[in-house]
C-alpha cells in the first residue's frame, strides 16, 4: 500500500508546521488581496483621479493668460488638493476600518507579532498610491497640454524638471496618505482619524500661518501639509522649503506616526 502526502505549491508538506508559517510575503500577499478586492479602494481611488484629472482639464481648456506667474505643472495638478483627501481617506479606511468591522482580531490572530500587519498595510498602500498618483499626474499633464501648447505654458514630459514636478506631487500625497493610515491605526476609529488628518493635518498649519511671529512661520514650513507644498513644481515656490527639505520633512512625519502606531499596537488590547 502507498500513501500520498499533499504538498504547497513550493513543495512543503500541509502537515509541517512551515507550511503554515507567517513570513512578510505572506503578510503583504494578505495585504494586497484585502486592498485590491475592497470597493471602497477603487471608488475612492477613482474619485482621486477624476478630481485631478477634470480640475486638470478644466484649467487647461480655460486659460486665458491671466496665471502666467504660477508654475505649469503646479497649474496643471490644481485638482491634487481636492483628490488628496481621497486618497488620505482610503489609508484611513485600511488602517482604522478593520476595527470598524471586527476584522482587526482575525487578522491579529493569524499575525500575533502585530507589527508585520502595521508595515504591510503601510508598504502595500505606498506603493500602490504613488503609482497611482503618479501615472494620473502625467495623463493629467498631457492631457492639459493639448490646450496649452499653444500658450506660455507649453511644456513635455522631456522638458527639465517636469518628471521630478510630477512625481514631487505624487510623494507628497502618498506621504500626506501614509500619515492618514497612521493616524487610523492610532485613533482606530474612521470619523475620529478623519477629524485628526483634516483638523491638525490640513486645517492647523493655515491657522498657525495666519500669526505674525517669525518663529511660527519658519515652523509652520516643516508641518506636513507645507511640506507636501513644496513638492510638485518645477520652480521653488515662494515662502516654503526646497523640495528636498519638504520631503525629507514628510518622511520623518510619516516615520514618527508610523512609529507611535506600532508602539501602541503593541500595547493595547486589540
Amino acid at each position: 500500500m502507498t500513501t500520498t502526502t499533499q504538498t504547497t505549491t513550493t513543495g512543503t508538506p500541509l502537515d509541517t508546521p512551515l507550511a503554515y508559517a507567517v513570513t512578510p510575503r505572506r503578510v503583504l500577499h494578505a495585504e494586497w488581496h484585502k486592498f485590491r478586492t475592497l470597493r471602497s479602494t477603487w471608488l475612492t481611488l477613482g474619485l482621486a483621479a477624476a478630481l485631478v484629472i477634470g480640475v486638470g482639464l478644466v484649467m487647461g481648456s480655460t486659460y486665458d493668460g491671466d496665471d502666467a506667474n504660477i508654475d505649469t505643472v503646479l497649474f496643471t495638478l490644481f485638482g491634487s488638493q481636492l483628490s488628496q483627501i481621497c486618497v488620505a481617506v482610503l489609508g484611513i479606511l485600511i488602517s482604522a476600518g478593520e476595527y470598524s468591522t471586527g476584522l482587526v482580531r482575525a487578522t491579529m490572530a493569524a499575525v500575533p507579532r502585530r507589527l508585520p500587519v502595521l508595515w504591510a498595510k503601510a508598504g502595500v498602500f505606498t506603493a500602490f498610491a504613488f503609482t497611482f498618483t503618479f501615472v494620473t499626474n502625467t495623463v493629467t499633464f498631457l492631457l492639459a497640454q493639448i490646450w496649452l501648447s499653444d500658450t506660455d505654458k507649453s511644456l513635455s514630459l522631456t522638458d527639465s524638471g517636469v518628471l521630478g514636478a510630477l512625481a514631487g506631487n505624487a510623494a507628497g500625497v502618498t506621504l500626506l496618505s501614509v500619515i492618514a493610515l497612521g493616524l487610523g491605526a492610532l485613533c482606530r476609529s474612521i470619523p475620529a482619524a478623519i477629524g485628526a488628518f483634516v483638523g491638525v493635518v490640513m486645517i492647523l498649519p493655515e491657522v498657525l500661518g495666519a500669526i505674525s511671529n517669525d518663529v511660527v512661520q519658519s515652523a509652520v514650513k516643516y508641518f506636513p501639509a507645507k511640506s507636501s507644498e513644496s513638492l510638485g513644481t518645477i520652480t521653488q515656490v515662494a515662502g516654503h522649503n526646497a523640495p528636498l527639505t519638504g520631503l525629507l520633512s514628510l518622511l520623518v512625519w510619516a516615520a514618527v506616526v508610523l512609529g507611535a502606531a506600532a508602539l501602541l499596537l503593541k500595547r493595547r488590547d486589540v
